[in-house]
């Protein structure tokens, strides 16, 4: 986050900041992972940048205090109802895909997973005896508003993109995605420039290993994205890489911004972690939150540039062949500003 935020300076000298603790940062100074004066600190910013929570020192604690809860308490109290996965495959870093080159190169795909809704949060839920046995009971369930909004919000991005969006669900089989499919061909109506097309979940998951290139934006449910997001970050080879966003809709204020990694606790204060996902997630801060789109693309073309010189750190130190270099976290940083001042 140190040196995301130096990108940031970088690019918006006049911009401020101001810093606070959340996860197990916050619960070892306050006895919450979330508090009030962080929450409400976040509440006025214009864009929070987060860094990953979480580690096995946090474990044994019980789980509403968590460090994982802040995250889930900032999604809530700011109203972030849509989450944004890119998944890009750097042309430096194609041989790190599992899949080859032809397959995933040149892939740029958005991922827009509704956040707030399905079967994560629908109700009744729990564990239950029934007829003496134990029966776990989850319940799906989407309203026309929630379906409604997140398919604006994927259908602006596809505008701003390539304009093509692919809406996936299982309406064969499940009612609250066959509502899902129909709320967002209404949506649609109002987009005649975007293309739609939906596809079965199934059929979606075989597709993005299969020709992952076709796909331009996709939008789907809370649980279905999960799932799918992560199938397409891994076909960019790297998860040091991904950045994302948590959005109130497009061009509002709020919206969270985070490396999709974990924080890696085993290297922690070591130098060795990759600040690329952090640094790119800054960028999506500046496109979505703040639209300064010019100023997302410095930062965007300069990590692209750094990862062309044979930069990497230790998670991708074996990609991209001989003459490679080694680095980092803090040369890695200093090297994509520098690209930054040169743009």
């Amino acid at each position: 986050i140190r040196e995301a935020v130096a990108c940031l300076r970088e690019v918006v000298p006049g911009a401020a900041y101001e810093e606070a603790p959340v996860g197990g940062a916050s619960y070892d100074a306050h006895g919450a992972p979330l508090t009030a004066a962080t929450l409400d600190l976040a509440r006025r910013a214009d864009a929070v940048l987060l860094g990953a929570v979480g580690g096995p020192k946090w474990e044994p604690l019980d789980f509403s205090v968590r460090p994982e809860r802040a995250l889930l308490g900032l999604r809530e109290a700011l109203g972030l109802y849509a989450n944004l996965r890119p998944a890009i495959c750097q042309p430096a870093l194609v041989s790190a895909s599992s899949l080859r080159p032809e397959v995933v190169s040149g892939i740029d795909i958005m991922v827009v997973r509704e956040l707030t809704g399905g079967i994560y949060f629908g109700k009744p839920r729990g564990v239950s005896k029934i007829d003496g046995e134990r029966v776990g009971v989850n319940t799906l369930r989407y309203s026309e508003s929630e379906i409604r909004r997140v398919a604006i919000c994927a259908f602006e991005i596809a505008r701003r993109r390539r304009k093509s969006l692919v809406s996936v669900d299982k309406a064969n089989v499940l009612e609250a995605t066959e509502l899902w499919r129909e709320v967002v061909t209404e949506v649609g109506r109002d987009y005649a420039d975007v293309a739609l097309s939906h596809m079965y979940v199934d059929n979606c998951a075989m597709q993005l290993v299969r020709n992952p290139k076709q796909f331009d934006v996709i939008v789907t449910t809370n649980l279905f994205g999960d799932i799918l997001s992560d199938e397409a970050a891994m076909l960019t080879g790297s998860i040091g890489l991904l950045p994302s966003a948590s959005l109130a809709g497009l061009g509002g204020r709020g919206g969270l911004y985070e490396p999709v990694h974990g924080s890696a606790p085993d290297i922690a204060g070591q130098g060795k972690a990759n600040p690329l996902a952090a640094i790119l997630s800054a960028a999506m801060l500046l496109r979505y939150s703040l639209n300064m789109v010019s100023e997302a693309g410095r930062i965007e073309e300069a990590v692209a540039r750094v990862l062309g010189a044979g930069l990497r750190t230790p998670d991708i130190a074996g990609e991209g062949g001989a003459g490679t270099t080694l680095v980092g976290t803090q040369e890695m940083g200093e090297r994509v500003r520098k690209e930054i001042k040169n743009l």
